[in-house]
């Protein structure tokens, strides 16, 4: 049932962050983040309460004390082909930091699994409650709209894993993640945001491609694409003197 076993932190990519009435990324979400995990073959369901105690004390000793964090959800059984299983989330104050999952083979109920995770980075943020555009985009915080960062942020993941640009397939992912940037936001060139969000992700798993050849791969696309599919996003969040 379960591929790989213990804790796995692992980039991913996902375009279901809860977005504002302007489209962009409330604080807490990203298009890519660090899913944290522990996965882990289990005989008992006492082991999967082992499980949480032991993350427990994990947020414990980053400094999330026991008795603020609260877990919630339905005990609905959800099916998946051939698993089923039951999600919690757990939560600290009123911050929800990840969900903790009992697997089990349908066909055979005693193979079960537990899957808890969360993401890095939102873990940071609860942590050091610092501003959350800083956190994650460091010194470029504010150079562009954070929908351009991000952007930039997921490309520089997809690409350094070989997932290049097309017009279907796993590419068409790069090519709608690119299509959120303005090239208005990115004239003066992205090898700055590529760079730190290179090492960042190098930093969790090595990327096959090089930082520079994703800065052309990037430059290149957005040089290709129709004039009229660009300038429609902002380059900042805040709204410039002449809008105002």
């Amino acid at each position: 049932m379960t591929y790989r076993s213990g804790f796995l932190p692992q980039p991913v990519v996902r375009f279901t962050g809860e977005r504002g009435d302007d489209g962009e990324l409330l604080d807490g979400y990203l298009t890519s983040f660090v899913n944290v995990s522990r996965v882990q073959a289990i005989q008992s369901i006492d082991e999967y309460a082992v499980a949480l105690d032991d993350w427990l004390y994990v947020l414990s000793r980053l400094g999330f004390h026991a008795r603020h964090i609260s877990l919630h959800g339905q005990l609905k059984v959800w099916h998946r082909r051939q698993v089923a299983g039951v999600t919690l989330m757990f939560r600290h104050m009123d911050l929800i930091l990840g969900d903790i999952v009992l697997l089990w083979n349908i066909w055979n109920p005693q193979r079960m699994a537990v899957d808890l995770g969360t993401g890095l980075e939102r873990l940071a943020w609860a942590r050091t409650l610092q501003d959350w555009n800083e956190l994650i985009f460091g010194r470029l915080a504010g150079a562009a709209s954070r929908s351009t960062l991000d952007a930039l942020r997921t490309a520089t993941l997809l690409i350094g894993n070989g997932i290049m640009p097309a017009a279907r397939g796993a590419g068409g992912v790069t090519r709608r993640v690119l299509g959120a940037l303005d090239r208005e936001c990115v004239r003066l060139g992205v090898s700055a945001a590529v760079r730190s969000s290179h090492a960042y992700w190098s930093s969790i798993t090595t990327l096959r491609v090089p930082w520079p050849v994703i800065v052309a791969v990037i430059e290149r696309e957005i040089t290709d694409r129709p004039l009229h599919t660009v300038g429609w996003r902002k380059c900042h969040d805040e709204p410039s003197a002449a809008h105002t």
